[in-house]
């Protein structure tokens, strides 16, 4: 079931949707689920209420709320030029820095819908960094954290995630597109390292033959094996730790 919300945050008001088991059931255990760069859609939605139904209180919200309305785009708008510049313009100008102090009110939003215990976070695209600097941040709450064809995830940039593994207690796992220029093999072999000399508990796992973008289903490259693949990998993760 999904209930469309607002959510006050230091910047502004962000929209997001909460998602709860369709059969009606409460869900104490909570997820966030950080977007791609294309936005919140129905694709994501559709993924969103997939885990939901799983057992969680799933809160998806649109980190680009600073810019008001825009698109509506999907999985392929990058080959379009101008969604591509729209979408680019938007992604330069939501830092991981604005997301990552977003969080705290993501995490108070799961709260007031009665997720209060420990937190999942995944993200796919622009997320999957999110979700790992949420974890290493917000350290008292989130248990787990996902990300799938993340880019940029050990980069030279100084907000680059792999730079807080340190502070990392959840549990991590970082499905990798088997080819990627946004997360190419050498920030792989970074991040592994940040991560193991910063005793965190992972598993980074590559997807030979998968594309960027091969979870989400209005993608070109939606791989559908790959991604029932990824459905069983993240489900045993919340499965493991959200108890």
């Amino acid at each position: 079931m999904k209930q469309d919300i607002e959510i006050n945050t230091d910047d502004g008001v962000a929209k997001a949707s909460l998602f709860r088991p369709d059969n009606g059931a409460s869900a104490e255990r909570g997820v966030i689920l950080y977007m791609d760069a294309m936005g919140p859609r129905p694709s994501l939605y559709g993924m969103a209420q997939r885990l939901a139904n799983s057992g969680y209180t799933v809160l998806l919200p649109d980190l680009f709320y600073r810019f008001g309305d825009y698109g509506p785009f999907n999985g392929n708008a990058f080959g379009d030029p101008a969604s591509r510049e729209a979408i680019m313009t938007m992604l330069r100008g939501t830092t991981q820095d604005m997301t990552k102090r977003d969080s705290a009110a993501f995490l108070d939003a799961l709260t007031a819908a009665g997720a209060e215990g420990p937190v999942g976070t995944v993200g796919y695209c622009m997320g999957g960094g999110r979700a790992l600097t949420a974890a290493a941040i917000y350290t008292d709450r989130i248990a787990a954290a996902a990300s799938f064809h993340g880019g940029n995830l050990a980069s030279d940039a100084e907000d680059s995630p792999h730079r807080l593994a340190a502070d990392i207690k959840a549990r991590v796992y970082v499905g990798v597109a088997g080819v990627d220029n946004s997360f190419p093999p050498e920030q792989s072999a970074r991040l592994a390292e940040a991560l193991r000399v910063g005793g965190v508990d992972h598993i980074i796992e590559n997807y030979v033959g998968m594309a960027h973008g091969w979870t989400v289903p209005d993608h070109g490259v939606y791989d559908e094996t790959g991604a029932e693949r990824h459905w069983k990998r993240l489900l045993n993760l919340f499965g493991e730790t959200l108890s």
